[in-house]
Order: structure tokens, then sequence, then C-alpha cells
């Protein structure tokens, strides 16, 4: 990890300055969010509004709000919709197989904004299900992703894995024919725990050729790993419903950041337990826009001399094409 000064409050040399920010380098946006936003854009822009959306397109208040101003309709089930002419959008999280049915049945032009990362892990779920194996699916109950993969595969044919208790307990129907996939936005360390304990009880499993825990998961905990025991306080930008915006709080707590909260703006920061000399952890989870990162470091501005630092991991150049029907319609 690398450190570089960038920036201190006007007036103040960085030695004088009231509070460090730890700024995590990666934060924020991913290639799949980045790409599930995009894709709403180009089809208000091919479509014209209304453009309806099934399910926050990615869990964050702000985008979501951000895109409703545009145009986007956001809706929690198809039958929400009343003008079936309009498209309809699929978040980034992915859906049931029996949701894209559901919209051919009632003649509507859908649009996929699943992760590419996720569709991988359908892709791996379908694969393992048709040479015979029992699928585990370590995540999340009801998470929207969860929800998603489960929907991949016929009603018993996955089993849904969230503890190493889950794991101690799992009974397939046939042990030597057992697969696991998992959720994207899991802990890493915690994932791992219940993958030995699998290994431990099956040892034919198959496992993904490539971890499913995407690379913007992995990459956002490892700054924090690194940056947790330097920091009196660790401000993670993300949404209550953001599952990897929540691992991070869990992370910065296991490795010496107790003081780790999850706020979605500025408003929410505790000022009761920020003092003067503190160095704060700031990242943000993969569905939180750059604005609000910068709305926090210019609340500590006002309030304090506060010298900036970018905590350096790993450069990420990652991304996404939209889907064939909208390229056209990118940057219109």
């Amino acid at each position: 990890m690398t450190s570089t000064n960038t920036t201190t409050a006007a007036g103040h040399d960085a030695a004088e300055a009231d509070i460090r920010i730890l700024l995590a380098a990666p934060r924020g946006f991913c290639a799949g969010v980045v790409r599930a936003i995009g894709i709403v854009e180009a089809a208000l822009e091919k479509y014209g509004a209304p453009v309806y959306v099934r399910h926050e397109i990615v869990h964050n208040r702000f985008v979501v709000e951000g895109l409703k101003a545009k145009g986007a309709v956001f809706v929690e089930e198809l039958e929400d919709i009343e003008d079936t002419s309009r498209p309809v959008i699929f978040s980034a999280h992915g859906v049931p197989r029996t949701v894209p049915e559901a919209a051919r049945a009632r003649g509507m032009t859908s649009i996929d904004a699943t992760c590419p990362l996720v569709s991988k892990v359908h892709m791996e779920a379908e694969r393992h299900h048709e040479a015979g194996r029992h699928v585990l699916l370590i995540g999340h109950a009801g998470h929207p992703e969860v929800i998603g993969t489960m929907g991949q595969l016929p009603e018993g044919a996955i089993t849904l894995i969230t503890t190493g208790e889950d794991a101690r307990a799992v009974a397939p129907p046939d042990p030597s024919k057992v697969a696991y996939v998992t959720q994207t936005t899991l802990s890493v360390d915690e994932t791992r725990g219940v993958v030995e304990i699998l290994k431990a009880r099956f040892p034919a499993i198959s496992e993904p050729v490539k971890d499913d825990i995407c690379y913007a998961t992995t990459n956002r905990q490892e700054a924090v790993k690194l940056m947790a025991p330097q920091c009196g306080m660790l401000l993670v930008v993300g949404a209550p419903n953001s599952s990897n915006s929540r691992r991070l709080v869990e992370v910065a707590r296991k490795n010496g950041c107790e003081t780790a909260m999850l706020v979605q703006t500025a408003e929410e920061i505790d000022w009761s337990k920020v003092e003067r000399g503190m160095t704060i952890g700031l990242t943000a989870g993969a569905s939180a826009p750059e604005v609000l990162v910068e709305g926090v470091i210019e609340a500590f501005r006002a309030r304090y001399s506060t010298q900036v630092d970018v905590a350096l991991v790993k450069e990420e150049h990652i991304s996404f094409k939209l889907p064939r029907e909208l390229r056209g319609a990118e940057g219109a």
C-alpha cells in the first residue's frame, strides 16, 4: 500500500492538520455498476421516458433518485408495470429465470443489466446442475443476487449456505456429486472459512475455476484490511442494503478499527466520535458514487483542518460493454 498526500485545508500545513483522512483506492463504483447505470441512461436515450427498472438498479438511493429524475420508474415486480409497451430493465443483481419469461409472456421488451460477473455464477450453477451435481450457494438469504442465482435452477437443485454451521449441517442427495458457487459480494475471509468446511466434508466438491467473489469486492476489502489498523475511525459510504458496503464495515472492525460505520451521506456522520488528531479511514461501496465521498471530505474540511492521503492498494482498469441493442445509444 502506498500513501500519497493529495490536499490539505486552505491555510494549514499538513503537519498542523487536525484530522488526517486516509482515502482508500480503489473505492466506489465497480465496472458492473457503471455498466448498469449506463444501461438505464442509454435506454432512456433510445426509448425515451419512462423506462421501467425492476428493483433498484444498484443499491444506492442517490443513484436511484438521479435516474428517477431522468425518467426511470422503479418497480418491485413486473405486475406493477401498467404500460407493457415500455421497456423494462433487470437490475445488476440478476433475476430468476421466471422474470424474463414473465416479461416475454406480457409482450414486454426487456434489457438485462445483470453484472457479467453475476452472470458467470449463473452459468456455473447451470453447468454443475447439468452435470448432475447438487449446487451449494454461499450467500445471504433474501439478497436479490441470491434470489436470482437460486432462481436459475429447479427447486431443490440448489441449497443456500450462509454460515459455517450451515456448511456442517447440509446434507446433499449425493455427497460425491456436489459443487459450490458464491454470491459475488461476500467477505473474502469469512467465505474462505465456509469453503474449508465444505471441502473437508465433501473432498470431491467442484469449485469455481476462478473465485466468484468479484474483483471489486476483493480489492475494496483488501484496502480496508490494510488501512484499518492505522485508523481511529473508518467510514464506509454506502447503502444499508448494499451487501458489499456492509462487508467493508465488518472487515474494518475485524482488522483493528472498532469504530467503523456505514453512512449514506455526510449528514449521517456521528461527529461525537470524531477527535482532533484522528486518522479517519474513508472508502465507498461498489454502488456509491464519488460525489458522496467528496461530500464527506468537504464536511470534515468545514469543521477541521484536514489532510487527505490516498492509500493506493491496486489500480482497476476493468470495464464491461453495454448490451448490443444499446451500444448505438451510448453517449447519444
